[in-house]
């Protein structure tokens, strides 16, 4: 009962973001794991999704009022409508929410005292209320591809993906570890790492995926300072992405 009354509050709560910064990056991206290249620093390769995230921008106006009026519909259902989704089926971490996206095929969790914005050219996004920059958004775009390997080689996806679209030309992007898991035959990557500019770092996950003639990304970071102390919450975040069939 305490789960589907919770389940169905964070229904009521999803929102949905769109930004433009990565819609043009569908190409596939890799990263050299170059500093402290381990794949299992704090990240089991049976749990770890990776995350690269690409961004298709909308008008963000008319998508979110239609994705709000969706959600909205949707939040009177209970657990039961989406007992479907491999990520309610597991049951939700103490401390998170989940938000399931059942007309574009994927959810994941997010922290519970996180609240909603918009974050340009991503379908949904979460943010902490008083650190903005530790924030969780999701990202697809249109693919001919069905498998994130049909993007070549894990790790040279992944090092251009931080290299040349993640970061900017003021950044230095460093990859600190790389893992892929395989669910319900569908392939993830999940990569750490971090973005260095002169007088600023940030850390994040990303996890990325395809699935429904859609590339997927995942990303969930926060400022470098704060990336200790709050790694491993985030990386729950990054694990629990899933995408499923609509």
């Amino acid at each position: 009962m305490t789960m589907m009354l919770h389940t169905s509050l964070m229904i009521l709560m999803i929102v949905i973001y769109d930004d433009g910064a990565a819609a043009a990056a569908a190409a596939v991206v890799v990263v050299l794991c170059r500093r402290g290249g381990s794949r299992s620093r704090g990240v089991s390769s049976s749990n770890r999704i990776t995350n690269c995230s690409i961004i298709i921008s909308s008008d963000e106006d008319k998508k979110n009022s239609k994705r709000r009026a969706l959600v909205h519909g949707i939040g009177a259902l209970t657990l039961n409508s989406f007992i479907g989704s491999p990520l309610l089926a597991e049951g939700i971490p103490q401390n998170y929410e989940a938000f399931v996206d059942k007309a574009d095929g994927y959810s994941y969790y997010y922290p519970s005292d996180w609240v909603e914005f918009d974050f340009r050219a991503h379908d949904s996004a979460f943010k902490d209320r008083y650190m903005q920059l530790q924030n969780v958004r999701l990202s697809f775009i249109p693919t001919n591809k069905t498998d994130i390997h049909d993007l070549g080689p894990m790790e040279e996806v992944v090092t251009n993906l931080i290299t040349n679209i993640y970061s900017a030309p003021n950044q230095v992007a460093d990859l600190l570890s790389m893992q892929e898991r395989n669910i319900d035959g569908r392939n993830y990557c999940t990569f750490e790492y971090i973005l260095t500019s002169p007088n600023f770092a940030r850390a994040a996950f990303a996890t990325i995926a395809i699935a429904n003639g859609r590339y997927y990304t995942l990303i969930v970071g926060a400022n470098e300072r704060r990336w200790k102390r709050y790694r491993n919450q985030l990386k729950v975040v990054a694990d629990s992405f899933k995408v499923f069939d609509i």
